[in-house]
């Protein structure tokens, strides 16, 4: 690569996709890392299906994904870029939420589609990372949003 971007790593499987963050069903939101270009980017896919139970209540007769659990998918993903990027696998660090901020919401999530979700660092920093998300079906924008968050150790028991 001649502009001495970053290789590109990836595909990653849920095995490890759980090695990376500690979520677990039903709040994993993210099944598969495309691709992840270290310090820089990452693509991956939560594929939305309709026995997920928060489509029972949230709308029933016309299931659509709360815009919160988008975001919480776009983080998550963000999440293993940092951990990736970071070299924080295995070490315990959690990353938490700081701020959330420009959230849109362009189309509505339905169950049945793949929910492509990219995450690109605006700042990135030992303790503290700044990201820009998109959310997208199809290759339409479904939802966007800027975030920042804390690598910190999970809270004593």
């Amino acid at each position: 690569m001649s502009d001495g971007a970053a290789a590109s790593i990836g595909p990653f499987d849920i095995t490890r996709v759980m090695a990376a963050i500690p979520h677990r069903y039903p709040m994993l939101l993210v099944d598969r890392v495309v691709e992840l270009i270290p310090d820089r980017s990452i693509t991956a896919i939560k594929a939305v299906t309709i026995n997920e139970g928060f489509f029972q209540g949230h709308f029933p007769g016309r299931p659509i994904m709360p815009g919160v659990l988008i975001v919480e998918a776009l983080a998550q993903a963000a999440g293993i870029l940092a951990v990736e990027s970071l070299g924080l696998a295995g070490s315990g660090k959690l990353v938490y939420f700081m701020s959330i901020d420009g959230v849109k919401f362009r189309k509505p999530v339905e169950p049945g589609v793949l929910l492509t979700l990219e995450a690109e660092f605006v700042q990135k920093r030992s303790r503290v990372c700044k990201f820009t998300g998109k959310a997208r079906i199809d290759g339409d924008l479904a939802a966007e949003c800027e975030f920042t968050a804390m690598i910190a150790d999970p809270p004593k028991a």
